[in-house]
């Protein structure tokens, strides 16, 4: 690891899955193959091997697709948590979700069109854009 020590290493590698709040869970199977995990347990893992380089912005595809409702929940909540130290851009499909975890939302429709951007709550519940309404309120989509 670039020259740092077996110790710092192990450091590194707690510290990061902790924060994924996935420690306590793979703590005594570090050497275990990945792909024994869960679903939301891998979700986690992935965002631990991005806390691991300390980055300033996190962005996530789709972090909870395929994910059962507790999974889904653990990653929103990490998310929540996440926001407090890290930017972090969320690309979703799911509205709901998009409400829960956001501050900040930008809608984007076909082409890439940046239709709206602004506060959350703003936009969802009182967007300026008609194609924006329609489309949180899944009359399209």
């Amino acid at each position: 690891m670039f020259g740092d020590d077996a110790g710092d290493e192990d450091a590194l590698v707690e510290r990061a899955l902790r924060q994924a709040a996935l420690w306590e869970e793979v703590d005594d199977r570090l050497d275990d193959n990945a792909l024994g995990l869960s679903g939301g347990q891998q979700q986690r893992l992935c965002i631990a091997r991005c806390l691991a380089v300390d980055p300033e912005v996190i962005l996530m595809d789709e972090p909870a697709s395929a994910l059962d409702p507790i999974a889904t929940a653990k990653i929103e909540d990490l998310i929540e948590e996440l926001a407090d130290d890290y930017t972090v851009v969320v690309v979703t499909h799911n509205m709901q979700q998009a409400a829960r975890i956001s501050d900040q939302t930008a809608v984007f429709l076909t082409g890439g069109e940046l239709v709206e951007y602004g506060d959350t709550n703003e936009i969802f519940e009182n967007p300026e854009s008609q194609r924006v309404e329609d489309y949180i309120t899944g009359k399209f989509g």
